[in-house]
């Protein structure tokens, strides 16, 4: 098989194909455990917090300790692979695979969530440094307020 003729299930294990080796050279073992996060976390597409991937986890494999869940996390973060924030709530969330650093817009009156492109986290980020020698870490950016829905039925 050519590297164009590669199936869809290869190209979405690509990015974690080297996960073994990085746990390694940090001194952590491939386990059943730590496979069974990355099968988890190759399924997800966008955010999950910590203690939704230890629930999932627990779903196909009960043994699954957090401790794991969350060391793992650490070493996948250093890698790129997930990246962690934090919603509105303070709770903490790990965006898969993040393209690009971005932040978010969260509704405090209906919860909906969405998220803040690159250029605009940019723009945040430069506004800080310029005016208060301040150095924003973008991927931790949420602005609480109201949706344009919410903003739309008050004024109705």
């Amino acid at each position: 098989m050519t590297s164009t003729q590669r199936t869809h299930a290869d190209q979405l294990a690509e990015p974690w194909s080297g996960v073994p080796e990085w746990l390694r050279v940090r001194g952590l073992r491939w386990t059943p455990q730590r496979r069974l996060l990355i099968e988890v976390l190759s399924g997800i597409d966008g955010h999950v917090t910590g203690a939704d991937l230890v629930e999932r986890c627990r779903m196909l494999d009960p043994e699954t300790t957090p401790s794991t869940v969350y060391r793992t996390l650490d070493v996948l973060e250093e890698i790129g692979l997930v990246q962690h924030g934090h919603g509105a709530d303070g709770r903490e969330e790990y965006h898969v695979l993040p393209a690009v650093e971005h932040g978010h817009l969260y509704c405090g009156n209906c919860g909906a969530v969405e998220e803040i492109s690159e250029g605009e986290v940019a723009a945040v980020v430069e506004l800080f440094d310029s005016r208060h020698a301040f150095a924003v870490d973008g991927s931790h950016i949420t602005i609480v307020g109201r949706c344009g829905s919410c903003l739309s039925a008050s004024r109705a």
